[in-house]
């Protein structure tokens, strides 16, 4: 392998103005040896297997994180996956690098010693004693310290999310949970929105009162990088476990907070969030008694179907889940199905976006037909409900969404010979399933 610098020469007159500029192609080869088997590149950190054959040690870990047991280079098997650092070649590379300095190769940098899980359990050690002393400063560095060795490689990240830290910074983020500590529990916010899933004590500590109404004031302080962060961990914590809801809808706030962020310009991925925390809320019982009225007097049914009309999968999901949740009280039914977009996107969605928006579309539409006047009925074939039916059931689709659809093709069957404007002549070959 080859590397390739120029070299610029340059001549000057008197007031050192540049007159002209020549440049010289110089060949280096990096030596065999100094090259990483896996990615025949420069080796930065040089560690040796149990088998003797050295490798770069980003390469090597990634190579062992996605399954491979074997030895890239004699393909034997490993009998441990020790990772020994080869100073001796990395002072040889490094000697290399500065001898060929003058052509432009920089030095790689000497490599930090990667932590181990003794590193990470004296660290938690140390965070639970600045906890309970309530030293918040002492704490802070400590996570401080966890955010470095998380930036350093892949492989610390692996290590801290398999050595209990989640729970650790979940405990940390409970008892610290006030206002005067916001740096303190942006920071473990920041952390913990990758170490999901949580353990069951984890969760425990995340989902008590006390951190969820912290949480809940997170959401409306003035900066976005720690709402999307707190409600990135809200999401994940509803959806791993829903009985937490029960505490969050007694808090005050809740629902103001998360419209907010869906109002809030240019948050993609904080809308996201949001919908789905409404959606886990809506889902159950408890939380759509008590929220359903006041998202429906914050326009939740406004937001979602704005949010339908340019967004991606992932959040015509999330918009489609809380209209189709807020859709199960007769209130909410009636707010949806007298928007006018409604039931044109609703239509417009199936088969469009994904097998489960498709559910939540047949799902609403088979609401508004089961409790209405048959007005939903007729403006769904209108725009071309009757055919979308009948293509969805030729393809596989959940058997409660079959169901659904059946019954409606039998409903619409009662006004579609009626309607001057529906031509179903291209669809009488299709397969019927009712």
């Amino acid at each position: 392998m080859a590397f390739f610098w120029k070299r610029p020469r340059a001549s000057r007159l008197a007031g050192k103005k540049l007159l002209s500029k020549q440049s010289s192609r110089i060949e280096l080869t990096i030596p065999t040896h100094f090259r990483c088997p896996i990615s025949l590149d420069l080796m930065k950190d040089p560690v040796t297997l149990s088998t003797g054959i050295t490798y770069d040690r980003e390469s090597i870990e990634k190579w062992i994180r996605d399954g491979n047991q074997t030895c890239p280079v004699t393909n034997q098997v490993l009998t441990n996956f020790d990772q020994i650092p080869n100073h001796m070649i990395r002072r040889m590379i490094q000697d290399w690098c500065v001898e060929n300095r003058a052509h432009g190769v920089e030095r790689i940098p000497t490599p930090r010693t990667p932590i181990t899980s003794y590193d990470i359990m004296e660290i938690c050690s140390k965070m639970m004693a600045a906890a309970s002393k309530g030293d918040a400063k002492r704490c802070l560095d400590l996570v401080e310290k966890i955010n470095v060795w998380a930036k350093e490689s892949e492989q610390n990240k692996s290590l801290i999310k398999d050595n209990g830290l989640g729970y650790v910074l979940a405990a940390s983020f409970e008892a610290f949970s006030c206002e005067k500590h916001e740096d303190l529990l942006k920071e473990i916010l920041l952390l913990l929105t990758w170490m999901f899933p949580l353990g069951v004590e984890g969760r425990s500590k995340l989902g008590s009162t006390q951190s969820l109404r912290c949480m809940t004031w997170l959401l409306s302080v003035d900066d976005l990088l720690l709402k999307k962060s707190c409600v990135l961990t809200l999401k994940e914590l509803l959806s791993t476990d829903q009985t937490h809801v029960n505490t969050l809808v007694d808090i005050d706030g809740v629902p103001e907070a998360l419209i907010n962020l869906i109002n809030a310009p240019d948050t993609h991925s904080v809308k996201k969030s949001s919908f789905s925390v409404i959606y886990h809320i809506l889902s159950t019982q408890v939380g759509h008694n008590k929220l359903s009225p006041r998202f429906l007097e914050l326009g939740v049914i406004e937001l979602s179907l704005e949010a339908l009309v340019e967004a991606d999968k992932g959040l015509s999901e999330m918009a489609l889940g809380v209209l189709d949740r807020i859709s199960d009280s007769k209130e909410g039914r009636e707010k949806v199905q007298k928007h006018a977009l409604s039931v044109p996107l609703l239509v417009k969605k199936i088969l469009r976006v994904s097998s489960l928006a498709t559910d939540f579309c047949v799902s609403m539409l088979w609401k508004f037909s089961k409790n209405g006047d048959g007005s939903a009925l007729v403006e769904a074939l209108h725009v071309g409900a009757f055919q979308k039916l009948l293509l969805m059931l030729q393809v596989n689709c959940g058997e409660e969404t079959k169901v659904k659809a059946t019954e409606m093709l039998k409903l619409m069957n009662q006004y579609k010979n009626k309607l001057e404007c529906f031509d179903s002549g291209h669809y009488k070959y299709l397969r019927k399933s009712y």
